[in-house]
């Protein structure tokens, strides 16, 4: 793939337009980015933006701007992430200096609210929609570790209400387990 300055400027544009109209953080801006770079670009893998999304996920800071720096270091390096990183962060950026400047007169206002509260019912939609996308992605590879992981951390955060961070950690180490366990059975097979 030629990264000209066409190139970085596509970049730039996706993730732009991506954070400028998109109201409701990572989780509803990674489908999104999925949509962008997997199916219309074919920039990036399913299964790499899977893992991209899961690093972003467990990684601190804002989801969609950690996605935007590990989608632009993996397409184009640190140019990329520069680029990428610039155009999640602008449109906030532009969005809250123009509303800081009229907060009073949007802060009482039924209308404001009332859009943000039917803001909410499609967040919610996305949501549910990245859940059973990913679910599908991780039922497809039919590898039953990470489908038990995937049941178990359900269960233990919805059921259990165990705290998020030790869910995250377990499923680490799993996670990390499975890697190494299959990359000893790789080593075994190949003569």
């Amino acid at each position: 793939m030629k990264k000209g300055l066409s190139f970085y400027w596509k970049l730039f544009s996706a993730t732009f337009s991506l954070s400028a109209f998109t109201f409701g953080g990572g989780y509803i801006i990674i489908p999104l980015m999925r949509k962008k770079f997997v199916e219309q670009y074919h920039w990036i893998e399913e299964e790499e933006m899977m893992d991209l999304t899961a690093i972003a996920q467990s990684s601190p800071g804002a989801m969609a701007v950690n996605a935007s720096i590990l989608v632009g270091y993996r397409l184009a390096g640190i140019p990329g992430t520069l680029v990428t990183v610039l155009g999640t962060i602008l449109p906030p950026l532009i969005i809250l200096s123009i509303i800081s400047i009229g907060y009073t007169a949007f802060r009482d206002s039924v209308a404001v609210s009332l859009v943000l509260r039917g803001m909410q019912a499609g967040v919610a939609a996305v949501i549910v929609d990245v859940v059973i996308t990913m679910a599908k992605t991780i039922c497809k590879g039919k590898r039953w570790i990470p489908i038990g992981i995937m049941i178990g951390a359900f269960f233990c955060a919805c059921v259990l209400k165990i705290n998020v961070v030790w869910i995250i950690l377990v499923c680490g180490a799993f996670g990390a387990l499975e890697v190494l366990w299959r990359g000893k059975k790789k080593k075994e097979e190949t003569p």
